[in-house]
């Protein structure tokens, strides 16, 4: 139900009110929309995955980036240690472009890089099949509104913080465990909730 949008009046409305807003890319980056035939045909991955983060028309002062490869982890290390971004890079080592807390994962950022696992948070080390996604729509939605509305499993929760944590240290000076209790707080307080409502009542 969220209205994909680049009028600016728009955007600029939903980051006043509700603190959040969507830059859907194909509306962003007008090139990557037309070669977006070519990408699907070819089945596989190619430079073009690896540079959406990079063109972002935003230029964005504070950025974290989840990445599919090791390698690639390096190459955007590499790349945003030669901006102003304070920056974040994420690749967890069995695979998720994301902390899943079922492995260690590599943390990139401005001033280190650093292999790291769920003691980091001080959170227990999960098993795969506790995170797994929905397998349609309807069910993803599902297991998303159930993690806002604070009544999802813990291990789902525990992955949401800890990455939520992370976002939040990317901005800020503060350690993990501060940024832990920020975003836990977010989430069973329902701000992160009445935030998403709001940005659906204004899509309407």
């Amino acid at each position: 139900g969220i209205k994909f949008t680049n009028e600016e009046d728009y955007l600029k409305t939903c980051l006043n009110k509700a603190h959040i807003c969507v830059l859907h890319a194909p509306l962003f980056h007008p090139a990557m929309k037309n070669v977006a035939p070519v990408r699907r045909s070819l089945g596989f991955k190619t430079f073009f995955n690896v540079l959406g983060p990079l063109v972002n028309p935003c230029q964005p002062k504070n950025q974290i980036t989840g990445v599919y490869s090791l390698d690639l982890a390096r190459l955007y290390g590499h790349i945003f240690r030669n901006t102003d971004k304070n920056f974040s890079v994420l690749y967890s080592l069995d695979g998720y472009d994301e902390v899943s807390l079922t492995n260690e994962f590599k943390l990139i950022n401005n001033k280190s890089e650093q292999i790291l696992d769920s003691s980091y948070f001080d959170l227990k080390k999960l098993k795969q099949n506790q995170i797994e996604g929905g397998s349609d729509i309807v069910s993803s939605a599902k297991i998303f509104m159930d993690v806002l509305n604070d009544n999802c499993t813990e291990a789902q929760k525990n992955v949401i913080l800890a990455n939520a944590a992370l976002a939040i240290k990317t901005i800020s000076s503060k350690n993990i465990t501060e940024c832990l209790s920020i975003a836990k707080e977010s989430l069973e307080s329902k701000k992160a909730l009445n935030s998403f409502n709001k940005l659906l009542s204004i899509s309407k």
